[in-house]
């Protein structure tokens, strides 16, 4: 009966139910648990969000979408909509989980999240897997006022390697360009850890800096 309420709020109903119950299974239940398929459901995920961001938003710039959906793809934004879910209720959860409150726990119900979403893309293509993301996300991307919730690059760079536990960027001059009064600053970002460098040019070092920033975010996965 939880099943079929899970499948009545999600706005799908499963050709293949077994797909569901896998996506429900963590690998402290069993070894068929939902780790590939959160795999899957992760870059599903992202791409939806990517196209709906897309066409919400269609003056916003790469590095101001890639922001957006860096805020909407983040562990706490999905375990918030397994929560609206009661996704808890349904979780198959070892002995051990479950006392230590697995089924509460944000990173276990933003996997699970990923691994229906996964599944639904097995069990009736993609087309379904838009339909289903867009209607639990339709009211955070309706609440989005880019002015407020876009960060600058260089802040929203340095939370997400944090939450990585990785060094903070070291952002060098490469060169300045130009006459005194109309110069042109290149600046390189390097992140340690990811073995990843990217450049950006601007008419300050900050904003110089602030490119390099964005063009490193678009180069990590969120």
């Amino acid at each position: 009966m939880k099943m079929q309420r899970l499948e009545a709020a999600l706005g799908h109903g499963f050709h293949r139910p077994e797909l569901l119950k896998q996506a429900l299974t963590h690998r402290s239940f069993g070894a068929d648990n939902y780790e590939r398929l959160e795999f899957l459901g992760d870059s599903v995920l992202n791409c939806v969000i990517a196209d709906l961001l897309f066409t919400r938003f269609p003056t916003l710039k790469e590095g101001e979408l890639h922001l957006l959906r860096v805020s909407l793809v983040r562990q706490e934004a999905i375990a918030g909509i397994a929560q609206q879910l009661n996704l808890g209720e349904v979780l198959r959860l070892g002995e051990g989980e479950l006392k230590s409150g697995g089924s509460r726990r944000p990173s276990i119900l933003s996997d699970a999240i990923e691994a229906i979403f996964g599944a639904i893309y097995l069990d009736a293509g993609f087309d379904a897997a838009h339909a289903v993301i867009g209607r639990l996300y339709a009211t955070a991307i309706a609440r989005i006022v880019p002015t407020e919730t876009i960060k600058d690059p260089k802040t929203a760079l340095q939370e997400i390697l944090q939450r990585r536990r990785l060094p903070v960027p070291r952002y060098s001059l490469i060169c300045t360009r130009g006459e005194a009064h109309k110069q042109e600053f290149e600046v390189e970002c390097m992140i340690e850890g990811l073995d990843l460098r990217s450049t950006g040019i601007g008419t300050s070092r900050r904003i110089a800096e602030q490119q390099a920033a964005s063009r490193a975010m678009a180069e990590i996965k969120p």
